[in-house]
């Protein structure tokens, strides 16, 4: 079996799939830090993000910057955490590489002490 059959986004369900480019897709996360969490994904199997050829990556960022947009018209968030975990020591649990873009309201973390 090869990883990608064995990864859960190579399999993930098409009504899943909320927004799609040649290279990308986006969805809501099923399991969100916030109202409106959506990871973006390439279609392509690779664990590390910048492993991916520039077409593919300039790809995922395009679709990082609409998703974006759609969630700031959508839900008014207050501001946006977006991440890549890149290695189970960074928190990637599901190793094939994906942004996070969560969208965040005053009062979701505690105020930085500064």
């Amino acid at each position: 079996m090869s990883e990608s059959t064995k990864c859960f986004f190579c399999s993930l369900p098409k009504e899943r799939v909320w927004m799609e480019t040649e290279h990308s897709i986006a969805f809501l996360d099923g399991y969100p830090v916030s109202e409106g969490h959506a990871p973006v994904i390439p279609k392509r199997h690779a664990p590390i993000l910048h492993d991916l050829p520039a077409n593919e990556l300039n790809d995922v960022w395009a679709l990082v910057a609409k998703v974006r947009g759609l969630l700031k018209e959508k839900h008014n968030p207050d501001g946006f955490n977006i991440g890549v975990n890149e290695g189970e020591v960074a928190g990637q649990t599901i190793l094939h590489a994906h942004v996070h873009i969560i969208p965040g309201r005053l009062g979701d973390v505690p105020a930085s002490p500064m």
